[in-house]
């Protein structure tokens, strides 16, 4: 469905039934009337019809039942004695009302048409700047989900993507500092830089200084424009699967937080950020080193923001992300399948918080294919039949997909699962 279309709001088979409330009352005011006796008429309430008729059907629906209210106030009245009947004051009434609740209802429809079209602008921008992603792709698995703190947010600061490139497969997660249309567009700029610079450059430590460079030119560029955000900066792990080396993995962190290799042996905490983030280097003294660490083929690599692990209970509590997934791993080993863990922590989240998430909040899991079809291909081209269509949206950056509901009392904004 488009998100610029109304959806009814009672529908049962798939069909609209918000006609219905408003008839019954309708039938109920008569039914009323004729029955509470000559000195207390009721006939008058039937203004309420078509202002209940605004509030759940469109302009014409309610202006039919203005219509047949005034019709049914005439018909009705004149079925009393002149000396009980309600008069032409309560005809003009009846009349006032329908024409405001028609009103009514054309406002309320140009405000939907208009949030939908604010809603579609956020989904194509979410598509542009996060691309879709197939599930299975480059030689990887991979599984994520995005929760916006903001209840009507669909993007924002957390990122991540997978480029595959003739030099092996490249990740990127990443957050950036702030929120607003600002961080959307550091993270912007960072992934198209990510998606240009891990294809092209044979060197890890050469993509990560292109995107030290990029963040320092975005933030030039804000600074230009006279904005408060030009000294904005970004945590991100940049990752390499190189082909020569099927049981390690590459990692440079940008003080972002430390990834969990997470297997049926259990799960292991990788070096944390040796570096600053991006945008930061020169305080630093330079860009952080490039580190090869073992990561077997069974094991998947799970990288969080800090909406996992700055998650608050009521309490104050911080949610404990290398101690729940140890224990969910040693419960069940295939928890450790990047789907199953994703949607392990990022309900664990969820109940941790109540729903109430105070920051963005991205899951991410990423390990090799095994058997045929596992080595990734050169370019960006990929099987069609792994692709998880349009409805694959999710996380920022990455493959998208639909999330199971994750119960009542969320408050967190949207929430998609690549891949579950």
């Amino acid at each position: 469905m488009e998100f610029g279309r109304r959806r009814p709001l009672l529908r049962v088979r798939g069909r609209s039934i918000a006609w219905l409330p408003p008839l019954l009352l309708l039938a109920g005011v008569i039914l009323l009337d004729f029955n509470t006796g000559a000195h207390f008429r009721i006939i008058t309430w039937i203004v309420l019809v078509p202002g209940i008729a605004a509030a759940i059907c469109g302009v014409w629906t309610t202006a039919a039942y203005s219509l047949l209210s005034l019709v049914t106030y005439v018909v009705v009245d004149n079925a009393w004695p002149d000396q009980y009947q309600a008069g032409f004051g309560d005809f003009l009434l009846v009349a006032l009302g329908g024409a405001l609740a028609t009103l009514a209802a054309v406002v309320r429809m140009r405000q939907e048409r208009q949030v939908g079209h604010i809603r579609d602008i956020a989904e194509t921008t979410r598509r542009t700047v996060l691309r879709p992603l197939p599930p299975r792709w480059a030689g990887l698995e991979h599984a994520g989900v995005y929760l916006a703190a903001d209840v009507d947010a669909r993007v924002g600061g957390d990122f991540y993507d997978i480029q595959p490139s003739p030099h092996g497969t490249r990740v990127l997660v990443g957050d950036v500092q702030g929120k607003g249309l600002g961080a959307v567009e550091a993270a912007a700029a960072l992934l198209g830089t990510f998606r240009e610079a891990g294809y092209h450059e044979k060197d890890l430590t050469t993509v990560a200084e292109r995107l030290e460079i990029r963040m320092l030119r975005h933030r030039s560029h804000t600074a230009a424009l006279g904005r408060a955000d030009g000294d904005r900066f970004a945590t991100a792990v940049l990752i390499a699967f190189p082909e020569d080396s099927p049981e390690a993995i590459d990692v440079t962190n940008f003080g972002h937080e430390p990834p969990l290799a997470v297997g049926p042996r259990g799960v292991r905490e990788l070096p944390s950020g040796d570096g600053a983030p991006l945008g930061l280097g020169d305080l630093a003294g330079g860009l952080p080193p490039v580190h090869r660490l073992p990561l077997a083929a069974d094991e998947t690599l799970l990288l969080v923001t800090d909406g996992v692990t700055e998650a608050r209970d009521g309490p104050g509590e911080f949610y404990q992300l290398t101690r729940e997934v140890t224990r969910a791993v040693a419960a069940d080993p295939g928890r450790a399948e990047p789907r199953r863990l994703v949607r392990r922590v990022r309900d664990g989240v969820l109940r941790h918080t109540a729903g109430r998430l105070e920051d963005d909040t991205t899951i991410f899991a990423v390990r090799r294919l095994t058997g045929p079809g596992g080595a990734p291909g050169p370019g960006d081209a990929s099987d069609p039949r792994d692709a998880s269509g349009p409805g694959a949206a999710s996380g920022s950056g990455g493959a998208w997909g639909s999330v199971d509901a994750p119960g009542p009392g969320r408050t967190a904004g949207a929430g998609d699962v690549a891949g579950i």
